[in-house]
C-alpha cells in the first residue's frame, strides 16, 4: 500500500516506511519530529522544474508530464520504492501546502502503475 502525507502531520505507526520525497528539508521540522526512515532527495523534481512549477495549479498538467519524464531516468529509485511498498505500507512524505498538486501525488500514481 502506498500513501502520501504532509511532513507537518503527526507520524503514525500505520505510516509504515516513511520516505521524504522533497529535495529540500522541510522548514521548521526536526528530524526527530518527522520520523523519516529515508530521505530520497534525488527522486524529487529537479530544482529547475520545482522553481518553474511553484505549486501553481494552472501548471499542474505540464508539471506532471515534465516530472514523469525526469522519473524515467530514475528507474532504480522507482523500483526501490515499489519494492518497499510490496513489503508493507509506504508513505511518501512531502512538505507542500497543496495536497492535490505536488510531486508525491505524481510519484504515487507512477508507483501504482503495473
Amino acid at each position: 500500500m502506498i500513501k502520501i502525507k504532509r511532513v507537518y502531520e503527526a507520524p503514525r505507526d500505520e505510516d509504515g516506511v516513511r520516505i521524504l520525497v522533497d529535495r529540500l528539508w522541510p522548514r521548521g521540522v526536526s528530524k526527530d519530529e518527522a520520523r523519516i526512515d529515508k530521505w530520497m532527495k534525488e527522486i524529487a523534481p529537479s530544482d529547475k522544474l520545482r522553481k518553474w512549477f511553484g505549486h501553481d495549479p494552472k501548471k499542474w498538467r505540464q508539471f506532471k508530464d515534465r516530472y514523469g519524464k525526469e522519473l524515467k531516468g530514475k528507474t532504480d529509485l522507482i523500483e526501490e520504492l515499489r519494492g518497499t511498498s510490496k513489503r508493507g505500507t509506504l508513505t511518501l512524505v512531502y512538505s507542500a501546502k497543496d495536497q492535490l498538486h505536488n510531486q508525491a501525488v505524481v510519484l504515487k500514481q507512477i508507483l501504482e502503475q503495473p
